[in-house]
């Protein structure tokens, strides 16, 4: 709990979020640059209509916008549970404070 009143401040930033949760945007997005590239060694004529349909800027762009979305929203959703999982345990410390209190 120590940990997380230390570091929760900065994990919050979009900053950070994004370059710590990037290599898993990157690793969703990997699968789309395979199957884009590999068309040409399995289905020729896939290949020949997405190099007429689809400009290479494009696709690129897409993919880092993708990379990125997922990156933040990855880290944004673990900083969520863990901020969650901080709450509860804080009022259960609080509830069990005030119990004690009162007991004595």
């Amino acid at each position: 709990m120590t940990w997380w009143e230390a570091r929760r401040e900065q994990d919050k930033r979009l900053y950070r979020q994004l370059l710590i949760g990037l290599p898993v945007g990157l690793l969703f997005t990997i699968p789309i640059i395979i199957m884009v590239f590999s068309a040409k060694f399995w289905y020729q004529r896939a290949d020949m209509e997405a190099n007429a349909m689809i400009n290479p800027s494009v696709l690129i762009v897409a993919i880092l916008i993708i990379a990125v979305f997922i990156a933040i929203f990855h880290k944004r959703h673990q900083w969520d549970m863990r901020e969650q999982q901080y709450q509860e345990l804080k009022a259960r410390e609080e509830r069990e404070n005030d119990s004690g209190a009162k007991q004595q």
